[in-house]
């Protein structure tokens, strides 16, 4: 062999060190592009021949070993060593680090090695400052990496390729293959992933997407001494949750032992899917002592029978949340219009509203069981985290309250539908109730967090049962009142005083499209709220001109309506380009330093539990009606603020405003996965739950049990 040194296995990783030391102090070999040894060879090669100032350039090291062999990744498990590479490099140009390709397990007998076999390419990105001096160049670099087999062979060259910095240049023919290896690298998990010390294992749970058709997963973590690299990793499938449980190793046993904050896992889980290639997904998921996923244990252990009785009770109290009111009292007026004179007409509009409610919560449950399908990290209210959505709906609630107003005239009667389609009150009820839907959405009601943490944990048939029990509860005290003996004869008798209460009943909707116009301001930058307020007036301009139609010549209504169609036009473009618009919620909390919490990052919960400090959790969003309430009235009050100061309490606040992987990681691990949600972490114990409707006194009293 014409290497230096052979190294026996079980002693590979010193004398591979004691190697590594040794080529460092002797001379540079000759630099080339390529390099043959017994064992491997290896190649250095660039994705294309210029790089244009500014821009970045992607070079592999390729190393193709002979079959029996091996070498390395980052954390290379019980021995060997990860490459390395030493870069000399042009003034103006930076290397990354090494991106590093899913790994296979090797196995030698007792030992578990983490590492590639054949062929592997190692990526580096360069960057290229935009001021760099133009003109022919070279990159230059010394490789070191270790190949095994039943012993160990540590190899090491110095390479140099010539590089033209500037426009142009060609894809080398390396570049098929460095693109290849590019798309397939590990990718950041967009959905949640937890996991916890139970005892002397670690247990690590994960939502991948297609979670139904995994047919096998496996961890390789970033730490050594985190698990036992050679044991067995249990796999679980239940519903669309992934279960692995890997015995504990050295380090995280001593951090158990002393009852230090284990801190967070991380690493790669690797997902085979059925009649697909395994894909490496990065975790970073917090690690505690058997309570972060206690309440998330609790949801996923409930009943069906519990979770349907919850979902149902959920939706009966969301019918006197603020979202919902303002819909279901100008409902009720167009019961008031026509239940005296027809109680069949009652039943129609109660099983017609009913109908409406339940379509479009089968609707939403299975849009969002698409995007989590897609790797989205979404919950309960995921729609109002699209700015687009938001903008559309304020839009309905102003030209809903205009009608109202009198600007102009949706339909013959208050079922808020109706212009939709010509078959009378029935199919008014209809589109009131997918309205209901639509606007329930910013609220969450006591019952429903539970009910909706333990679905998404489910089967999709039952995810969307437990919706549907929702909804009925939604749907079912208009539905019982439609169908109540006597109902009808005992209602108001209709008279100028709906025309009044329907004046009246506008204002709750211009006040519902203010606030999601302020939600877009903390949803987009300032570009696209002016965008935004722009739309607001075109739909206004819009409404009065179909208002003011009729009046008109026959020549005039027809160019009004061109007008008020080119209006809404103009309206729904503005909605089009907020959906490029940057999100500025995080710039304007970290302007905000005088505020007396703090933005929620799993890292900065893991640090001030270390130290030992109690911990409040806010998870809210400017679109949760139910969050900006409690807030205002209980968690803003001086007395908790008090309470927090007095007892040393870190205030940690989680807007998910905007879409957030992180936070909806951190949610599912609480067994929810919605908004608001309040955790009290004590130094020790089980973190603590509090209800979704808060008053002072249940904070402070909290607060005081610490």
């Amino acid at each position: 062999m014409n290497s230096f040194l052979t190294l026996r296995r079980p002693c590979a990783r010193l004398w591979a060190i004691v190697a590594a030391i040794l080529v460092a102090f002797a001379l540079p070999a000759a630099a080339q592009t390529t390099y043959q040894s017994e064992q491997s060879k290896a190649e250095f090669v660039l994705d294309r021949t210029a790089v244009a100032p500014g821009e970045t350039l992607l070079v592999a090291l390729q190393l193709d070993i002979i079959p029996g062999w091996h070498t390395y990744w980052r954390t290379p498990g019980d021995s060997g060593l990860p490459a390395t590479i030493e870069w000399t490099l042009p003034q103006g140009m930076t290397a990354g680090a090494i991106q590093w390709p899913t790994p296979e397990r090797i196995p030698y007998d007792t030992l578990m090695n983490f590492g590639y076999h054949d062929t592997v390419m190692l990526l580096t990105e360069l960057r290229v400052d935009p001021d760099v001096q133009q003109g022919e160049s070279k990159i230059e670099a010394v490789a070191s990496w270790l190949v095994c087999a039943d012993i160990c062979i540590p190899q090491d060259a110095a390479f140099s390729v010539p590089i033209t910095v500037g426009p142009g240049g060609t894809a080398t023919a390396a570049s098929p293959a460095i693109a290849a290896t590019r798309a397939a690298l590990p990718q950041r998990a967009a959905w949640p992933a937890n996991a916890r010390l139970n005892g002397g294992t670690i247990e690590v749970t994960a939502r991948p997407a297609l979670a139904d058709k995994v047919t096998g997963a496996v961890f390789f973590p970033y730490d050594e001494g985190i698990i036992v690299n050679a044991a067995p990793q249990e796999l679980r499938i239940s519903g669309d949750e992934v279960r692995l449980s890997i015995p504990t190793g050295e380090k995280a046993a001593t951090l158990t032992a002393t009852g230090a904050a284990p801190g967070a896992l991380n690493g790669l889980l690797v997902v085979q899917a059925d009649g697909g290639s395994a894909v490496g997904y990065e975790i970073a998921a917090p690690l505690g002592s058997g309570s972060g996923s206690a309440s998330a244990e609790t949801a996923t252990s409930m009943s069906l029978a519990v979770a349907l009785l919850l979902a149902f009770l959920g939706g009966i109290v969301l019918n006197v949340m603020p979202c919902v009111l303002p819909v279901l009292v100008m409902k009720a007026m167009s019961f008031i219009s026509r239940g005296a004179q027809d109680a069949g007409a009652l039943r129609r509009d109660g099983l017609a509203y009913t109908a409406g409610v339940m379509v479009a919560f089968g609707v939403l449950v299975i849009a969002l069981l698409a995007l989590r399908a897609g790797s989205s990290a979404v919950g309960w209210g995921f729609q109002l985290q699209s700015p687009p959505f938001v903008a559309t709906l304020a839009f309905i609630m102003l030209a809903l309250g205009l009608s109202l107003s009198g600007v102009f005239t949706i339909g013959g009667s208050f079922g808020m539908g109706q212009s939709l389609t010509a078959r009378g009150g029935a199919s008014g009820s209809f589109f009131t109730g997918l309205l209901a839907v639509v606007v329930a959405t910013p609220c969450t009601a006591p019952f429903m967090g539970a009910a909706l943490g333990f679905a998404l944990t489910q089967t999709p048939a039952m995810t969307i049962l437990i919706f549907e029990a929702l909804a009925l509860g939604l749907a079912f005290p208009y539905l019982v009142i439609s169908f109540a003996p006597g109902v009808a004869r005992n209602l108001p008798r209709p008279g100028v005083w709906m025309e009044r209460v329907k004046q009246v009943l506008a204002f709750p909707l211009y006040g519902a499209a203010a606030w999601l116009v302020w939600v877009l301001s903390q949803q987009v930058d300032a570009a696209g709220f002016a965008v935004a307020l722009a739309g607001t007036v075109f739909v206004g301009f819009a409404a009065w001109l179909w208002g003011t139609a009729p009046t008109a010549s026959p020549r005039g209504q027809m160019w009004t309506k061109i007008t008020a169609a080119a209006s809404i036009l103009i309206a729904l473009a503005s909605i089009a380009a907020l959906r490029d618009q940057s999100p500025a919620t995080a710039a304007r909390e970290a302007s905000a330093p005088a505020a007396n919490y703090e933005a929620y990052s799993e890292a900065r919960l893991a640090e001030l539990r270390a130290e030992g400090r109690p911990v409040f959790v806010n998870f809210t969003a400017a679109w949760c009606i139910s969050c900006l309430v409690n807030e205002r009235v209980a968690l803003s009050r001086p007395e908790v603020v008090a309470a927090l100061q007095g007892q040393n309490v870190a205030y940690l606040k989680g807007d998910w405003t905007n879409r957030n992987a992180e936070i909806a990681q951190a949610l599912h691990k609480l067994g929810r996965d919605g908004v608001p949600l309040y955790v009290l972490y004590s130094p020790k114990g089980e973190p603590k739950i509090l209800p979704q409707v808060l008053t002072p006194s249940l904070v402070v009293e909290a607060l005081n049990t610490l």
